[in-house]
Order: C-alpha cells, then structure tokens, then sequence
C-alpha cells in the first residue's frame, strides 16, 4: 500500500476530529499519523492525516470528507511538492561515560539535547521519516528508555496557501 498525506483544513469546533478519524475508522484504514493545530487563519484547523492507501479506496475516503459539514477543503501533499516533518524526543541511556557519545550522535543529526540527568538525555530531533529513523538506530545501542513523536507536519511549497485558496472559494 501507498503512504498518502492528507491536509484537511477544518472548522475549529468541538466534535471535528472524531468525525474525521471516525470516517477512516470505519472505512478500515489505518492512521499512520495524525498531526491537529490552529492555523493563521481565526476559526480554522489544519489536520495532517498520513494512512496507507490505495488510489481508489483513498479516493473514496477523500469524498467521504468532503461531505462532513466541517470540512472546507482537503488537499493530498505528496513529497516532490511539499515540506514534511515529523518531530521527536527520545530519552536515551546516558552515565559519564557514553554521555559524550551519546551527545556527539546527536549533533551528527542536529538534534538538541533538550534534558540532562546522571543517567539519560533526552533529545529533540525534526526531520524527515528517514532521519529520524536513522537517528534512533544510532541511539538504539545506549539503550532508549522512551520515545515520543508528533504526527507528520506538512506544508506545500511556493508562495500559495490552502487557506487563501479555500476561503477564496467558500
């Protein structure tokens, strides 16, 4: 199955996000990730939705959207056309003598050493689903005590906004 990144702008009201993620629940797709927030645009929510699909059964999906009352405009992102990133800490194993290592890895990923303590390091990261990736397989050796990730982030390239294009058109 296909990787699909979906942007669907929303009304910012109570109710919305378990009506979208209900749509795919019953339609049996998987969310991959699911990235909600505020946009610059007052009364206006963009969620970022990554499932596996196929073109046709994401189609179907797409439609279905389209119909809930909330949804104003969705939008599929694919790599070559847009910006995508997904952030994460990690909280990785770390006394006096794998610290420095630990650090050096880090830096090799530009990630930040957000917290320090006698035993672990936690580290904040952004990147593509690649680098962060490798970046846990390098930290994987010292020991990762805990990870917490954002769903993906995306944006199109260029100048032009999904939410000019979408209020232009409402």
């Amino acid at each position: 199955m296909a990787r699909h990144t979906l942007s669907v702008l929303v009304e910012d009201k109570p109710g919305v996000l378990t009506r979208v993620a209900s749509l795919f629940a019953r339609r049996a797709f998987n969310i991959h990730s699911l990235a909600v927030g505020v946009t610059e645009v007052e009364g206006i929510s963009r969620m970022t939705v990554v499932v596996d699909a196929e073109g046709d059964l994401l189609e179907q999906v797409t439609k279905q959207l389209n119909k809930l009352i909330n949804v104003i405009k969705i939008v599929e992102l694919v790599p070559e056309t847009s910006v995508q990133r997904d952030h994460i800490l990690v909280k990785v194993r770390a006394d006096a003598a794998t610290r420095l290592q630990v650090t050096q890895a880090a830096d090799l990923f530009r990630a930040s050493v957000v917290d320090v303590s006698t035993e672990a390091l936690v580290i904040e990261a952004t990147g593509d689903a690649e680098k962060i990736n490798a970046l846990l397989s390098v930290l994987e050796p010292f020991g990762i005590r805990e990870i917490v990730q954002s769903g993906t982030l995306a944006v199109g390239r260029g100048s032009r906004s999904m939410s000019d294009r979408a209020l232009r058109s409402a």
